[in-house]
């Protein structure tokens, strides 16, 4: 038996049992109010769903199974004198909510190098797309076309009983897991060095030999794909990507399906896409100023014009978290470990200190801080992976390990179609008429 899945079988099945308890006692129970500006604000803070892989805090950021980014970079494993974790660790950790040992995380990166083998099709689809499709477009596709190999949508055809739907469905985010770094390095390969592929090196880690694809050799990089890899990977259930991921899973879609319909979110100007816009907002400050040094003095008046403008700037404030974000510090931290005088993270940096008292005078932003996009941009230009429009597939990799991890979960839990209530305005009119028409109790 598969020694992860084994573990995972047991904690969901003891986990199940206990939510049935817990509904059969409290179902009736009130966990929350709506108000109007949450029904026509996108369900802001509206608590309405399960997430067992993890849950962000707005002081202490992003925790996975309770423990914080820090945290994880003491406790998961690495590779032998490295610093950053090993994205393994991370999913292990959040499928059945233990630390592993080196071993375990071991064991997971062989069963991913077994798992990595990419249809010949997918390859194919993606060379029939015109090069200048966008490489979140790509990713959606391959992924999709990979959904041919679903083992949850064959063993559903054939009649799959309700208590195996999470057994399938591990072995289908195992499978697509594996591939990921693959499909995404043959997608940047293609786009970017005219379809100068890269043969994987499997006596490589997972982040390492995505590294090694993509074509950015040296041990300084291997590490920050592993750090990228795990600091992205979830970030609670509400964000657009994993909300999308879990609604296309409730419908009892596959891995497959699920992750296009969460990459499709990701793709986003307002979420995954951001971090695309931060690097091109600091190209075009550097070519407006005419530098590659600016001043902190500089830095505040293109700031200030920015926002005169009618602008964000792109990187900083966030919808939950009051604090600079703990992801942007472990790659400040990385950053000051591993990188020396470069022009492009001092500029970072000096923004750091720049921009928060500047929204602070606003009066009206409630976070001023970075968030995790305003830094991962300026380390891949460092390392020479400038082509900024492929960020958010780096990303998506990352991601694919929190939402499946959890689809997992809602499987084994048996959780059902998600279905909630939409309303008219005009129902909120009659409504809010009828409210006002009833006499106050004295």
């Amino acid at each position: 038996m598969d020694p992860l899945k084994q573990k995972f079988l047991e904690k969901s099945s003891a986990l199940k049992t206990n939510i049935k308890e817990i509904l059969k006692e409290q179902g009736a129970r009130k966990v929350d109010e709506v108000n109007l500006k949450q029904v026509f604000g996108g369900m802001r803070g509206v608590k309405s769903m399960i997430w067992e892989t993890s849950q962000l805090d707005p002081i202490d950021g992003i925790r996975f199974r309770g423990h914080s980014i820090p945290e994880l970079r003491d406790a998961l494993p690495k590779v032998p004198g490295g610093k950053e974790p090993l994205p393994e660790g991370l999913f292990w950790l959040m499928l059945v909510g233990e630390v592993p040992t080196e071993e375990e995380v071991k064991w997971l990166t062989e069963q991913w190098k077994n798992r990595a083998n990419v249809p010949d099709h997918t390859f194919k689809v993606l060379d029939a797309l015109s090069t200048d499709t966008h490489p979140m477009t790509q990713l959606s596709i391959a992924i999709t076309s990979m959904q041919t190999t679903s083992v949850f949508s064959r063993r559903y055809a054939e009649g799959l009983n309700k208590s195996e739907y999470s057994d399938a469905t591990y072995e289908d985010t195992m499978n697509l897991i594996a591939r990921l770094p693959r499909v995404a390095a043959y997608i940047y390969r293609r786009t970017y060095h005219q379809s100068k592929h890269i043969n994987p090196d499997f006596s490589l880690d997972w982040g390492a030999n995505f590294a090694h694809m993509l074509g950015i050799e040296g041990e300084d990089f291997k590490s920050f794909m592993r750090l990228y890899l795990t600091i992205h990977a979830d970030h609670e259930g509400g964000n657009a990507s994993a909300h999308a991921t879990h609604l296309v899973g409730s419908t009892l879609s596959d891995s497959y399906y699920s992750l296009a319909g969460g990459m499709s979110a990701l793709a986003g100007p307002l979420h995954g896409l951001a971090n695309q816009e931060v690097i091109k907002w600091i190209f075009r400050m550097l070519d407006t100023l005419g530098t590659k040094r600016p001043s902190k003095e500089q830095i505040a008046d293109y700031v200030n014009s920015t926002l005169a403008s009618g602008q964000v700037i792109p990187g900083y404030g966030h919808a939950v978290l009051r604090q600079p974000d703990p992801r942007f510090i472990a790659q400040k931290r990385f950053a000051a470990d591993y990188i020396h005088d470069s022009d492009i993270i001092n500029v970072v940096w000096k923004c750091f200190e720049v921009i928060p008292p500047i929204l602070k005078g606003l009066g009206k932003v409630k976070n001023p801080w970075p968030n995790v996009d305003a830094h991962s941009g300026a380390i891949l230009v460092h390392y020479g992976l400038t082509e900024y429009s492929y960020y958010t597939v780096l990303f998506g990799v990352s991601r694919a390990l929190g939402v499946l991890a959890q689809l997992c979960w809602s499987r084994a839990l048996g959780f059902p179609l998600e279905r909630p209530k939409s309303v008219t305005t005009d129902w909120v009119l009659n409504y809010l008429k009828e409210e006002n028409s009833v006499p106050a109790n004295n």
